[in-house]
């Protein structure tokens, strides 16, 4: 394979450069990566840390970076997007203070209150950034993996001619996490599953040709639902379909069935799934890696050869386009008639045949008409909140708040809207 030059922007989220890195240190092929982040400081590290592991592997991989995006981009063969404005400290404002209001959120990036401020955030960002992409390498492979998924992927094909596709790897987890409950190898266990990213439906599952559905139901009766993931088997039971990426996302997205984050007994965020716990440990692992960054400590050797991270397909990915493979992906795309009862344009997370013309979104039909209206609402909303924050528009703003569930009265909503602003002014565009 010629050099390829993959750009990433973002790169001071050092964690997934550094698996990005491990990535490409094990494909074997030969590459320049460029790294791009505003702080001086995170870019640093990231660099140092790249370049400490290509050097430990000998491998044929350039590293390169630079402050400012459009350096890097020209001839760029792949862009991925790693960004989050403000970090993990805006992160926690998007939980805390919602926490005032009696309103608590395990993750609080993609819905809810802390998902429409971080769209508040991320969205003009980038929009810039899909418009560089655009005119500086418009035939580069644009991927996003920054959230709000949905949201950003929804604002960037409103505003650019930039073909973003959004990427996560929930569904393949959970795949793997229904083949373990059954216990079939995740090889063996075929799925199609259909939503928006971070409350995507297993509607079918097959195993040796036939429905597994009923495997899945007598396991249940037998063992019952993992402790992790109550409130997921709870749905399955209800809507006959299984949601990725299990209970801590899929609860932001039930807010009237779950008041005030009551969650069996526990308080989401705080004793289920603790929000603190995951910023500790960001924070933790940032700070082990900028000592390997300073050669303070040894590279940990295992990152080469670790049970895969978030970003795993996306080598698989590249190579399945170029190679025009048909290997089919859950992606992150605009509604062509993949669902016929969702909105069109609207971005969902479907399953997508990789060809050399790019990717070709299968088409599931219709969805049952329980999880079409719950799909509905939340589509509605990534439009309310992908306008108000393109526009900058303070009333869309209230009524993203107001439609989302999470927010049931407009003194609350205006209250709410305006510490959030004060407190990420430094982030936002001037609301009207």
């Amino acid at each position: 394979m010629d050099r390829r030059k993959i750009v990433l922007i973002g790169a001071g989220s050092a964690m997934f450069t550094r698996s990005l890195v491990a990535d490409l240190v094990r494909d074997g092929g030969q590459w320049q990566v460029g790294l791009v982040d505003i702080d001086p400081q995170a870019l640093a590290v990231a660099v140092r840390l790249s370049e400490r592991m290509v050097a430990l592997k000998k491998a044929p991989i350039d590293v390169v970076a630079s402050l400012d995006r459009r350096e890097l981009l020209p001839g760029a063969d792949v862009v991925v997007t790693t960004v989050a404005v403000g970090g993990r400290r805006a992160w926690e404002t998007d939980v805390f203070i919602p926490r005032k209001y009696g309103i608590y959120q395990p993750v609080g990036d993609s819905v809810a209150v802390g998902g429409i401020f971080r769209a508040m955030r991320m969205v003009p960002v980038m929009v810039e950034i899909a418009r560089d992409v655009a005119r500086l390498c418009p035939n580069a492979l644009f991927f996003n993996y920054s959230n709000p998924m949905s949201v950003n992927c929804r604002a960037i094909r409103k505003a650019t001619d930039a073909p973003v596709v959004g990427l996560c790897h929930g569904v393949q987890h959970v795949h793997r996490y229904l083949a373990q409950y059954i216990g079939v190898p995740p090889e063996e266990l075929k799925s199609v599953a259909v939503g928006v990213n971070h409350l995507t439906w297993f509607t079918e599952l097959l195993y040796k040709g036939r429905d597994a559905w009923p495997l899945v139901k007598q396991r249940l009766a037998e063992v019952g639902a993992g402790q992790e993931s109550m409130f997921s088997w709870e749905l399955y039971r209800i809507f006959g379909a299984f949601p990725a990426v299990l209970d801590r996302h899929v609860t932001e997205f039930f807010p009237a069935m779950l008041g005030k984050g009551a969650y069996y007994g526990k308080t989401l965020g705080v004793d289920a799934f603790s929000f603190e716990a995951t910023i500790a440990h960001g924070d933790a692992v940032y700070a082990e890696m900028e000592k390997q960054a300073r050669g303070e400590s040894a590279i940990d050797e295992r990152i080469f050869n670790r049970a895969p991270g978030e970003h795993e397909q996306l080598l698989e990915i590249l190579h399945a386009l170029w190679g025009d493979r048909g290997t089919i992906f859950s992606v992150n795309l605009p509604n062509k008639g993949q669902v016929n009862n969702l909105p069109r344009e609207a971005i969902l997370e479907t399953p997508a045949m990789a060809t050399g013309n790019g990717f070709k979104p299968l088409a599931i039909g219709d969805l049952p008409a329980g999880l079409a209206a719950i799909m509905n609402r939340v589509v509605g909303v990534h439009e309310i909140t992908a306008e108000a924050a393109l526009r900058g528009d303070r009333q869309l703003l209230l009524q993203a708040l107001l439609a989302d569930g999470a927010v049931t009265q407009v003194e609350t909503a205006e209250r709410l809207a305006d510490e959030m602003l004060t407190a990420h002014k430094a982030y936002l565009l001037t609301l009207r």
